[in-house]
């Protein structure tokens, strides 16, 4: 009864405190954007030397790649020109193809917003318009690198502000940088050396992520509808050759790879100033990756109640002992976005395990 009774007030402060009355911003609610992207239905009434094209919403990542390796270049380059915002979305194609594909997609939409998304050297992964925008980015050779990390983000996160200037080392961008260069596999902005080995980073926003720190940041609404979205995308990956990711899940994100842990094939999961993972322990997750969690001292983050009740809140944190993750040195973090800034002890351990070298 004394536990309840615990229980009852943690919640009511956990509510108080989404409610923006102690302190927290308030955010605006968003409709997750799901399912295939625009032109899908173009995409299934056409046709392909007589054959029917992989339907974006059912095929797997593995059917679509074998769609695609049993045609010729003419071909391809055909469905590009017709459907660029299909194929540079579609899980399973060619890295190559879904690079060109959505600059075509993006420069197709005429906002100055995106502009920069088009230059040349960015290799844009995926890219869809709809809402404030979905997009991940490739920082070298996916491929033919021996180790592949995604950055999963938090709030505030979405295709026209993740690569912000004013966040060189905090937004997405800025952290898929600063971990590819900590793990010595290059600095260049996004295009990929050639050479193949080390250290390949996305920065993956594919999912709708919260706006401010209000109810949707407390609900696990627009994470479940991430969490889809992640495994997609991780069986993406798998579909062309990629090597099993590690998932670097920040706040937010981290809900996001809660939800989707048990779905994708990583090898190691990541959590960083999350607010939990809608699961007890690590066991809970129910995923063979090894489970790891950091915390700075000034971050926020650990004044959110970690409890769930009636949907609001996430949970256990995952940097408690009882939870059970792998805790990553992080004393010298500043702040709820610090975790990637060079020098930290959070951004050398970071290395380590995205190069397979952390015990």
């Amino acid at each position: 009864m004394r536990r309840f009774g615990r229980t009852l007030v943690t919640a009511a402060l956990a509510v108080t405190l989404v409610g923006g009355t102690a302190g927290w911003a308030s955010g605006d609610s968003q409709a997750a954007v799901t399912g295939p992207p625009p032109g899908t239905a173009a995409w299934r009434a056409d046709t392909v030397s007589g054959r029917a094209l992989p339907d974006p919403a059912t095929a797997a990542p593995r059917e679509v790649a074998a769609f695609f390796a049993g045609l010729d270049d003419t071909a391809r380059q055909q469905l590009l020109r017709s459907h660029p915002l299909v194929v540079g979305n579609l899980e399973g194609a060619p890295l190559p193809l879904r690079y060109e594909a959505n600059r075509i997609a993006v420069a197709a939409t005429g906002e100055a917003r995106y502009a920069s998304l088009a230059a040349p050297d960015r290799q844009i992964l995926a890219f869809d318009p709809r809402g404030r925008g979905q997009v991940a980015e490739v920082f070298g050779d996916v491929e033919h690198a021996e180790h592949v990390s995604v950055i999963v983000p938090g709030s505030d996160n979405d295709a026209a502000t993740y690569d912000a200037p004013r966040t060189p080392h905090t937004g997405p961008a800025g952290m898929a940088r600063a971990l590819r260069e900590a793990t010595g596999s290059g600095t260049e902005s996004g295009a990929a050396t050639g050479t193949g080995g080390g250290t390949a980073v996305v920065a993956w926003i594919g999912y709708t992520t919260p706006v401010g720190v209000g109810l949707d940041a407390a609900d696990g609404r627009l994470a479940r509808a991430g969490a889809v979205r992640l495994a997609r995308f991780t069986a993406g990956l798998d579909a062309v050759g990629a090597p099993d990711p590690v998932l670097f899940c920040h706040s937010y994100g981290s809900v996001v790879c809660g939800l989707a842990a048990r779905h994708t094939d990583a090898t190691d999961l990541v959590a960083f100033g999350s607010p939990g993972m809608r699961a007890d322990t690590a066991a809970a997750l129910g995923t063979g990756a090894r489970v790891w969690a950091a915390r700075g001292p000034s971050d926020w983050i650990a004044d959110v109640p970690n409890v769930e009740f009636a949907g609001i809140g996430h949970g256990a944190d995952p940097t408690s002992a009882a939870f059970g993750a792998r805790r990553v040195p992080a004393a010298d973090v500043q702040g709820h976005t610090g975790y990637f800034m060079p020098g930290t002890q959070s951004l050398a351990a970071f290395a380590a395990i995205a190069k397979g070298a952390a015990r």
